[in-house]
């Protein structure tokens, strides 16, 4: 060890993770210490990884001192659990110190009082903002511009949608955009969000406390919805969209844009679903690739998934994924027709409540795809159970026997909840 450069020496210490493992490391030799001032690139601090006795101005020195033995740090974080709440000074100090080299920041730090970050980390190199429990008021998107910043995230966040759209229009490079569990102040009634950026490729948005959400990415190309209630959700772009996930959302109206030339992916769970409408949004998607309709509750009780839509639509299909309840009646509408899904290698199909027709429609759909390499069953076993219940479980079980002798080229899987 003794032979290797300072340099090397100086990204080990970067790949340790915890800033407490880096202070220990530093106190080896001379050389280490060495290392650690000038060529330490990463820091992080939680307040998990010291000792539960520490105190909050103890945690405050050991973080001061820390940095400012450091003459590069371009990777930052600082993670600290409620029972700490810091001064502002340290703080600003930490951030000022470090604000010429700095790239990367996560931050969620309690202060009194609060702490505006985009106020000490405007017109700098920062590429990677991410910002935990904090509150963000008054944005000046001419003074605080993120001219290099690729990915903001914000969890936990009190803002006014305003200020969110000034933040966004303060970051001209911004590539991703990470929402998660916004406080969201509007000045209307009927709560509205817009947003617009033209170099936005990735949103994810989950438990943001708007009606509203207006979207304008010409260069989307992943839109991720997770447990929203949404009156209105509109996408205005240029038809750049890849991937489309969907999971616990409840929305009125939803425009994902006319042009479906680049969608690839596709994935709805624990969504009411009204199926003509929305296959009629995807089914322009002839590139699709992947399908997953997982737990989706129909608005009408008489419609089913048409598999002959779907082999027609989306002839580049590879990964079929379905689990809806079947009800009595609709099998033979769910299977008419003659098309195959012939690009289809992988098909998982699942059930909450089992019924007599799901054997049946794991046939029918395991003869639509030729080219079938895996089949997974996924299925929900309650530990109370009728007779009735066992036996068509029992009977399920004899038909895939049956099934997987048949088709004895097809990988079948079993995954129980």
């Amino acid at each position: 060890m003794e032979h290797l450069p300072v340099e090397v020496i100086g990204n080990i210490l970067s790949h340790l993770g915890a800033a407490r493992d880096v202070v220990v490391a530093s106190a080896t030799c001379r050389k280490w210490r060495e290392a650690c001032r000038k060529h330490l690139h990463t820091l992080s601090f939680k307040s998990d990884d010291w000792p539960r006795d520490i105190t909050t101005r103890q945690l405050e020195i050991l973080i001061t001192q820390t940095i400012f033995q450091t003459i590069g740090l371009q990777c930052l974080s600082i993670h600290m659990d409620s029972a700490h709440e810091f001064s502002a000074a340290p703080v600003i100090a930490w951030l000022m110190y470090t604000r010429e080299t700095l790239r990367s920041l996560s931050y969620n730090v309690r202060t009194t009082p609060n702490v505006n970050i985009l106020e000490k980390c405007g017109r700098q190199k920062l590429e990677t903002l991410d910002l935990d429990h904090n509150l963000i008021t008054g944005v000046e998107p001419s003074y605080q511009r993120f001219t290099c910043l690729k990915s903001l995230s914000l969890r936990h966040i009190n803002i006014s949608a305003f200020d969110l759209s000034l933040l966004l229009a303060a970051c001209p490079r911004i590539e991703s955009l990470t929402l998660d569990a916004l406080e969201i102040v509007t000045s209307d009634s009927q709560s509205l969000m817009e947003l617009s950026s033209q170099t936005l490729k990735c949103l994810y948005a989950k438990s943001v406390g708007v009606d509203k959400i207006i979207l304008e990415a010409d260069n989307l190309e992943i839109l991720n919805l997770n447990a929203l209630n949404l009156d209105f959700f509109e996408l205005i772009g240029k038809g750049t969209l890849r991937h489309l996930k969907i999971d616990d959302v409840s929305v009125t109206h939803l425009d994902i844009g006319e042009s479906m030339d680049h969608l690839e992916v596709v994935d709805v769970s624990n969504f009411l679903i009204v199926w003509p409408k929305f296959y009629h949004m995807i089914s322009r998607a002839s590139k699709l690739r992947r399908l997953r309709l997982w737990g989706v509750v129909f608005d009408d009780e008489d419609e089913i998934i048409d598999s002959e839509s779907i082999a027609i639509s989306f002839p580049q299909l590879k990964h079929l994924s379905l689990s809806y309840e079947i009800r009595d009646g609709l099998l033979h509408y769910g299977l008419r027709g003659s098309s195959s899904l012939g690009n289809v290698a992988v098909l998982e199909l699942g059930w909450t409540v089992i019924s007599e027709h799901f054997g049946h429609w794991v046939f029918g759909m395991i003869e639509r795809c030729p080219n079938l390499k895996k089949l997974v069953i996924h299925g929900v076993l309650n530990e109370a159970k009728t007779r009735e219940e066992r036996q068509m479980l029992a009977n399920f079980t004899s038909f895939i026997v049956c099934l997987m002798r048949k088709y004895i080229h097809v990988d079948v899987q079993f995954e129980y909840e």
